[in-house]
């Protein structure tokens, strides 16, 4: 069998986030869904694996509950099922931030993935890697700068840390799946960086859309399930 993998999040008001994951229990716990799904009142953030069928009616049903945009969905398959069970999680926050306190909502200017490489070829551009060390160990854009963080709440203490306003004028950030640098953009916005860019659906979605001679990746992806990392070629046709 093949297992499609779809990789999610979006940031909207959930008033009453327990209830939802009560429903989606209900619906997808005797399924061959697999994966873990995180729920708050700011929004949901997934990675689930299952049959095609099982994953439409997975988007099909957050599309209508929390206003899910299935274009920004990324998606990648594999032979062997890569998670073991099925988590529907109710936390406070989907993408934990402890050391600051930011509205995702007011965050910095999207790129386009297949125009992200015109934007870091800018040589007044700094661009910045939100991820954490062990992630950017594996591969990383040419020239991007790598903070060495141990957990995404660390970005806060690097960034206050190391970089100006008045210097580095314009930044482009770049993440996973883009979730972090959501919360990322926003903090520097309230910080007083004045051009905040980030690239749109994210490493993942880049691999997914740029072709690999025209990539400017370098190495792999590192991803939270069994297969530990992605590259171009697991998401070719």
């Amino acid at each position: 069998m093949t297992y499609t993998i779809a990789a999610f999040y979006r940031f909207t008001s959930l008033p009453e986030p327990n209830a939802l994951g009560e429903e989606l229990r209900g619906l997808f716990n005797d399924s061959d869904l697999r994966g873990t799904m995180l729920i708050a009142g700011e929004g949901v953030n997934g990675t689930l694996a299952g049959s095609a069928e099982t994953i439409d009616h997975l988007l099909d049903t957050l599309v209508e509950k929390v206003g899910l945009d299935r274009q920004e969905v990324k998606f990648s398959s594999a032979q062997e099922r890569p998670f073991k069970r099925l988590k529907f999680q109710v936390k406070p926050e989907i993408i934990s931030f402890r050391k600051a306190k930011v509205d995702p909502t007011q965050s910095g200017q999207y790129v386009e993935p297949r125009e992200w490489n015109a934007l870091i070829a800018d040589g007044e551009v700094l661009l910045l890697d939100t991820r954490n060390h062990y992630e950017t160990d594996l591969g990383t854009f040419a020239g991007a700068t790598a903070p060495g963080t141990e957990t995404f709440s660390d970005f806060v203490t690097y960034v206050r840390q190391n970089l100006d306003p008045a210097k580095h004028r314009k930044i482009a950030m770049f993440c996973t799946g883009g979730i972090r640098c959501e919360k990322a953009s926003a903090f520097m916005l309230q910080e007083g960086f004045d051009e905040i860019y980030h690239l749109k659906g994210g490493i993942l979605k880049y691999l997914e859309e740029v072709p690999q001679p025209a990539s400017k990746w370098q190495g792999k992806c590192y991803i939270f399930d069994r297969r530990t990392s992605v590259g171009h070629a697991d998401f070719e046709d």
